[in-house]
């Protein structure tokens, strides 16, 4: 291994190490309450390291999604290449996908939607506001391949399929922070899961033919 590899390796390793920290720190304390310094510390790292890799905390908080959305898009074009399935089978397991996100890392999907919706993504680098675009694009292209798919096969309505694919993601998104939000209320409240089931099976209702 030369010697310009092995610097990349350790670079790569000590940006993850610090990710790992932040991910801690912002569970335990929040957003707002947490400090570049509360993270370098957890890191054990010191904070001007810390900006060798971001820029500022808003840029770490949006790099924690980073790696939701890549395997949110490796997960749907595994269903794309499914040739075997039909788009029904598809639709259901293109949902079977979306609750695996979120279980994935349930933390970091909602600070993901938080962050969408909030003033945040002003303060982040050029470089990294595009490789969230070009990931959530992708991703979203990637879901709309399932549902022209479906329409093509004469099985979904005729809409756009790029519609149909974000309010598919705009139902998971809002469902999740709708239930994450009543959780902070009261902790006893976690029926995520059973409400999004039903809110799959109404949009599923929504927009298959059905045969007469």
């Amino acid at each position: 291994m030369g010697i310009q590899e092995r610097k990349e390796r350790e670079k790569e390793r000590r940006r993850q190490q610090i990710i790992v920290a932040a991910k801690r720190v912002f569970s335990e304390k929040g957003f707002n309450k947490a400090t570049m310094e509360d993270i370098a510390k957890e890191a054990e790292l010191s904070p001007g390291t810390l900006y060798l890799y971001f820029k500022n905390k808003e840029e770490l908080y949006a790099s924690l999604s980073l790696r939701i959305l890549q395997y949110l898009h490796i997960r749907v074009s595994h269903v794309i290449n499914q040739t075997e399935l039909d788009p029904l089978a598809k639709l259901a397991a293109l949902e079977e996908v979306l609750f695996d996100v979120y279980d994935f890392d349930p933390l970091i999907i909602i600070n993901m939607f938080h962050l969408q919706s909030s003033e945040t993504l002003k303060n982040l680098s050029e470089e990294l506001i595009e490789e969230i675009k070009n990931l959530s694009r992708n991703s979203i292209g990637a879901i709309a391949k399932i549902f022209k798919e479906g329409i093509d096969a004469g099985i979904f309505i005729d809409r756009h399929p790029v519609a149909l694919s974000d309010i598919c993601w705009s139902l998971f998104s809002g469902v999740v922070l709708w239930e994450a939000s009543k959780k902070i209320i009261d902790e006893r409240k976690d029926h995520l899961k059973s409400t999004l089931k039903i809110a799959f099976e109404i949009f599923d209702q929504g927009i298959i033919i059905q045969k007469k």
